[in-house]
């Protein structure tokens, strides 16, 4: 990797687990380690532990990186680089980018990882050549990205998209968010989990190859579990993603009327694990969302899959910090 080429560090931080990669200027994650979040000791011991693995991989690099860039699971502030929230960290107010150049020397970005992960599949996924594009990560709750005229729209208080969080049924279910009928409330992953628990609990006829599945612990029903039971043809789990996929279709019928994309890219676990839903997602389109949006829309599958956050993080170092 020369100087001329240009490189970064991209960090994925979740509340479990984190990956830092070191990024070359296309895309490709050269080197990479993960590493346990052990969130509960605090933020300084995530931090170190962090910093450890940067230092890590910038032996035997050959030159600096242009930056490092962080993508976590939480509210960020765009001027300081802080954490306002993290909750699957247990985060306030935490000066991540302060303490990160404190510690390596190196410029740091931090955004939130699902923005993070649009930048990635925007520059060197799915979304690639495209400047008009939204992403949508359906995991355990639902996020996203939109690229407009060739930027990725932030909002007036850096929150823009938060694309789980659109109504999609007036008296819906409720969402962890306080809303009812969120977009998350009816196809994230932890939604999925729930009313798969509810069906198989008051029909275990029904709900008998699931409940095998999980050897009749329904606390162990998740969505992944759920994707394997549609795989293998049971009508529960087919119903249920019948559900997920008129919900997902709902939703980003509203967001394509809206942003008008040439591209529709769906990512996340519940994606990866019933790819399916990404056909059904595009034929749900056809009967909601206005033809003239729906003429140049194709409707693609993420590319980057468990990269997404690290080589995005890297992606929006090199674009913000270098000559990308």
């Amino acid at each position: 990797m020369s100087k001329k080429e240009g490189w970064a560090i991209g960090i994925d931080l979740g509340g479990t687990k984190t990956v830092v990669g070191r990024v070359d200027g296309q895309g490709k994650v050269r080197r990479k380690l993960l590493i346990p979040t052990h969130a509960p000791k605090g933020p300084s011991s995530v931090k170190e532990a962090v910093v450890k693995a940067v230092l890590t991989l910038l032996e035997g690099a050959g030159s600096l990186p242009v930056g490092i860039g962080v993508g976590v699971a939480g509210q960020v502030d765009a001027e300081s680089g802080g954490v306002e929230f993290a909750p699957n960290l247990g985060w306030r107010d935490e000066p991540l980018r302060e303490d990160l150049e404190r510690a390596i020397g190196i410029p740091v970005v931090v955004t939130n990882d699902v923005r993070a992960a649009t930048w990635g599949e925007w520059l060197y996924g799915a979304g690639r050549g495209c400047n008009d594009l939204i992403c949508l990560f359906v995991g355990t709750g639902i996020g996203g990205g939109v690229v407009s005229g060739g930027r990725v729209l932030t909002g007036c208080s850096n929150t823009a998209g938060e694309l789980g969080h659109i109504t999609v049924e007036l008296n819906g279910p409720s969402c962890r968010c306080g809303n009812r009928g969120c977009l998350e409330a009816l196809a994230g992953g932890w939604a999925i989990a729930l009313q798969a628990r509810e069906w198989a609990t008051s029909d275990p006829e029904a709900g008998d190859l699931v409940l095998k599945m999980v050897e009749g612990q329904t606390e162990k029903i998740t969505a992944k579990v759920m994707a394997g039971a549609a795989k293998a043809g049971d009508p529960l789990a087919l119903s249920l993603f019948e559900r997920v996929a008129m919900a997902l279709a709902a939703g980003a019928a509203s967001l394509v009327n809206a942003f008008n994309p040439c591209r529709l890219i769906l990512g996340g676990g519940v994606i990866e694990g019933y790819p399916w839903l990404v056909k059904k997602v595009a034929e749900g389109l056809e009967d909601r969302a206005l033809p003239p949006a729906l003429a140049p829309l194709r409707v693609l599958r993420a590319r980057l899959h468990n990269h997404a956050a690290v080589v995005g993080s890297a992606a929006l170092v090199l674009h913000s910090l270098g000559k990308d």
